[in-house]
């Protein structure tokens, strides 16, 4: 593990508070709640709170300042002096500011030293987090009992950390549904079924494929797909209804005839009347998207196109017409 002093981010002639403002940053920045799509989060926030395990003890921050235990709190070796690790033999090993364990028949047994300090490291927390922190589940504070059973130690683990992800999709996956291969974060390849009738917002839950606990034992969260579909060439979605720009010929709109239509399941033929004005609209029943109760339609919008290139007898036949037939379609706009 790093030096303490460099993983909160202080100069050793810190004081306390200075030490406890710098936990209470780093533990919002770097709680794993927050960091949701980091695999390292949980490594690195369980680093900074074995820092402030040493930092925040007023004897073993003073432990540590005199190389009596190292980074994670453990006991130096500082060579034989009688048969304990200090002047004065008596078998005491690791110092009075800190704690040892044992395991035997008996349990885990706590021997030596001053307490853990643990109060006021669960206190920071508590405000921090609201409670949240991964504090142990022990005894009362301030209680001293001298054994220990194993499940004094067992730490919650976090909530399920679900993943989003995005999907995109053709408006014809859409409209007749499809399985699609998509690439977690995660690293993993999924495939995804896609329900025909699916809209742009909509989002597919895959249990089970979010982020693994990161402290290992937990559930896995769940996977949650935000579908978009992406624009197509000829049609817009309108609810569960599809509009088309139609473009028809000029001598279509005077006298009529019958057009092929595209539609999303092959194209239909639709019978244009004689005299039909630009921007009418048509109505081709079930032609849409899938909807709960049947299909939207299809509503398709003629446009009049004239020819690319300019005719000198389409000229001289407009300029006769309006000479001889002339009519205002704006007379009623004033």
């Amino acid at each position: 593990m790093r030096n303490p002093y460099e993983v909160l981010g202080v100069a050793k002639s810190a004081d306390a508070a200075q030490v406890k403002s710098a936990f209470r940053k780093l533990a919002k920045k770097l709680h794993p709640d927050a960091n949701k799509h980091d695999p390292k989060a949980a490594s690195r926030f369980a680093e900074l709170n074995a820092a402030y395990e040493i930092l925040g003890d007023d004897k073993k921050r003073k432990a540590f300042d005199n190389g009596e235990i190292d980074g994670e709190g453990k006991p130096r070796f500082r060579g034989f002096e009688g048969f304990g690790g200090h002047p004065g033999g008596g078998g005491q090993q690791g110092g009075p500011n800190f704690e040892s364990f044992t395991f035997g028949s008996d349990g885990f047994q706590r021997g030596g030293g001053a307490g853990a300090g643990r109060g006021g490291f669960e206190d920071i927390l508590r405000d921090v987090f609201g409670g949240l922190g991964g504090a142990a589940r022990g005894r009362g504070r301030g209680e001293r009992s001298t054994q220990f059973e194993p499940e004094d130690f067992v730490q919650e683990a976090p909530p399920a950390r679900h993943l989003e992800a995005t999907l995109t999709i053709s408006l014809e996956d859409a409209a007749q549904g499809a399985t699609k291969r998509l690439h977690l974060p995660t690293g993993k390849d999924v495939d995804v079924k896609i329900p025909a009738g699916i809209t742009s917002g909509q989002q597919i839950r895959l249990k089970g494929q979010g982020y693994a606990s990161p402290w290992g034992g937990g559930v896995a969260g769940d996977a949650r797909i935000t579908i978009t579909i992406a624009p197509h060439p000829l049609f817009s979605v309108d609810g569960s209804d599809l509009r088309l720009d139609l473009p028809i010929t000029l001598y279509e709109a005077v006298l009529g005839g019958k057009v092929r239509v595209p539609t999303l399941e092959g194209v239909v033929e639709l019978a244009i009347p004689a005299n039909t004005n630009g921007g009418r609209t048509f109505r081709l029943r079930g032609k849409g998207l899938k909807a709960k109760s049947g299909h939207g339609d299809l509503l398709a919008t003629v446009r009049i196109v004239l020819p690319e290139k300019a005719d000198d007898e389409l000229k001289e036949l407009m300029r006769k017409w309006r000479d001889d037939k002339p009519y205002d379609p704006r007379d009623n706009q004033g």
